[in-house]
C-alpha cells in the first residue's frame, strides 16, 4: 500500500492539501499529515473548520468505495514522529501550500520543525518531494530558494490551475493542480483532464 506525506504550511491555499489528502485516501493510500500552527490557522480561516474536522471526514469514509481511510496526523513539533526518519519509507512528500519561509528553510538546510525535517529527508533519500508555492509575486530571494530546491531534486509545482478543462467550480479549478501533483507522485487518476 502506497504511503505519502502531505505537509501544510501557513501560506494561503489550504484547499489544495485538503483536496489532495482526500484524493490520495480515495485511492487507498496511507496518508500522513503535518500541519504547522499557522497552516492550521489558515485552514480554519479559509474553510471555517479546523484541520481535525477535515481529516476526521476523510478517516470516516474517504477511502475506496467510501470505506474508512488511514490518515495519521503528526504535530509539527514532534521530531519523534516516524516521518522524521529516512528509514520510514514514503512514496512521496508534498508540501502544499509551501510558504516562502518553508522554502527558504529547506533550501538552507535548516530544520526548525517536522515539515522542514520531512522535506530534508525526502531530498536526502531521493523520493519525490513536491513543493507547491502559492506566493505571488516572487522576490529574487524566493526564486533563488526554489532554484536551490530544484537543483537538489525537488519538483517545483506552483499552485497555478489550468483553464482548458473549463472548470465550473472552485473545486474543479483546484483539482487541476491536485491531479498534477498526483501525476508527479505516480498516482493514476482517471478524473484528470488531459490535453488532447
Amino acid at each position: 500500500m502506497a504511503r505519502y506525506l502531505v505537509c501544510i504550511t501557513g501560506a494561503s491555499g489550504s484547499i489544495y492539501p485538503l483536496r489532495l489528502i482526500a484524493a490520495l485516501a480515495a485511492k487507498g493510500a496511507i496518508v500522513h499529515t503535518v500541519c504547522s500552527p499557522w497552516g492550521a490557522r489558515v485552514v480554519l480561516e479559509e474553510t471555517g473548520r479546523p484541520i481535525g474536522y477535515w481529516l476526521g471526514k476523510v478517516r470516516a469514509s474517504g477511502g475506496p468505495s467510501f470505506r474508512p481511510a488511514i490518515v495519521t496526523y503528526h504535530s509539527s513539533e514532534d521530531f519523534s514522529a516516524p516521518v522524521s526518519s529516512g528509514s520510514f519509507r514514503l512514496d512521496g512528500t508534498v508540501i502544499a501550500p509551501c510558504s516562502m519561509g518553508t522554502a527558504g528553510s529547506l533550501a538552507s538546510g535548516a530544520t526548525a520543525n517536522l515539515i522542514h525535517r520531512a522535506g530534508a529527508v525526502a531530498l536526502k533519500e531521493g523520493w519525490p518531494l513536491i513543493v507547491v508555492p502559492r506566493e505571488t509575486p516572487l522576490s529574487l530571494i524566493h526564486i533563488r530558494s526554489l532554484q536551490t530546491l530544484k537543483e537538489a531534486g525537488a519538483i517545483i509545482l506552483p499552485a497555478a490551475p489550468s483553464f482548458y478543462s473549463k472548470p465550473q467550480t472552485i473545486e474543479q479549478l483546484v483539482d487541476s493542480v491536485v491531479y498534477r501533483i498526483m501525476d508527479h507522485l505516480g498516482v493514476n487518476n482517471i478524473h484528470a483532464y488531459r490535453w488532447s
